[in-house]
């Protein structure tokens, strides 16, 4: 099965900075945001990524790229540390530009020729997996015993839902079906606290739907893909699998500021002295 990351977005929450970097670079800690989505796709058996981006976005084709200069530094210094941490990983990439800035459905639709027939798993880079197995392997997974499309979701305990895809759903024959998805409900609204992250595993019968939907809506700035969703959860065809895991979102501001304090204490050189310096400054801000 193929991989799909949708880049091409202009990333506004993150400006300036993102005037001229790509929001999906911005690192935790070391590591951009993309890289951690491409290493799941690789625990997941992944071999062929396709990255849609736009003309702003070079620099994901060039992290990709092997760095011939650092490669030869590093060698000259004996630095096999430093030659493992540049490494490209071993997998087929694939840049495709959306030329016009058009939604997501767009962007969907411009990777057919790559996908072809066969199923394929789509990434929002927003939505990074911290803790637990591949999240794209779980749906891959969902989807071979099914045969069907498959949503990425976990039940929202507390908090606001308003910002998020919440899913109606209900079991059938062991599995759960989506009924739909409400993309962000008014406040008390929401059909549940099951919310849509950004995983899915499609299949090629989103091409004809898309194609549709983008004829009647000729001359909307943009579309996306939770009408066609709908319309093939009528149909039975779109399951739900509540994934093992956690995730972190570094799709805002304040939440990419968590992801940085979480990913750091996921790491284990940096977790306890960045416990330290969070106790300290809990004592000084009179919260400890």
């Amino acid at each position: 099965m193929k991989g799909v990351i949708l880049a091409a977005g202009y990333g506004t929450r993150f400006l300036p900075g993102s005037k001229t970097i790509p929001k999906e670079m911005f690192p935790l800690i070391d590591t951009p945001a993309i890289d951690l989505i491409v290493r799941e796709f690789a625990e997941a058996g992944i071999r062929d990524v396709l990255v849609v981006t736009s003309r702003r976005k070079k620099s994901l084709e060039d992290y990709f790229d092997r760095e011939v200069e650092l490669e030869a530094l590093f060698a000259d210094e004996g630095n096999a540390d430093k030659q493992r941490q540049i490494e490209p990983a071993q997998l087929n990439f694939f840049f495709l530009r959306q030329q016009r800035m058009a939604g997501t459905a767009d962007a969907l639709l411009q990777v057919e020729p790559f996908v072809g027939n066969e199923p394929f798993v789509v990434a929002y880079p927003d939505d990074i997996l911290l803790q637990g197995p591949s999240l794209s392997g779980q749906l891959m997974q969902l989807h071979r015993e099914t045969g069907k499309i498959v949503l990425a979701a976990q039940e929202l305990p507390k908090g606001d839902v308003s910002r998020y895809g919440v899913i109606d759903s209900h079991e059938q024959d062991g599995v759960e079906l989506v009924r739909a998805m409400v993309e962000k409900p008014a406040p008390g609204t929401e059909p549940s606290r099951l919310v849509s992250y950004g995983r899915y595993v499609y299949t090629s019968e989103i091409f004809p739907a898309l194609e549709k939907i983008r004829h009647h809506q000729a001359g909307s700035e943009e579309f996306t893909q939770t009408e066609v969703v709908n319309q093939l959860a009528e149909a039975g065809r779109v399951v739900v699998k509540r994934f093992e895991g956690r995730l972190i979102d570094v799709g805002t501001p304040q939440g990419y500021l968590h992801a940085i304090v979480e990913y750091g204490l996921y790491r284990e050189e940096f977790r306890e002295p960045l416990l330290d310096y969070l106790q300290a400054v809990l004592t000084r801000e009179g919260r400890a």
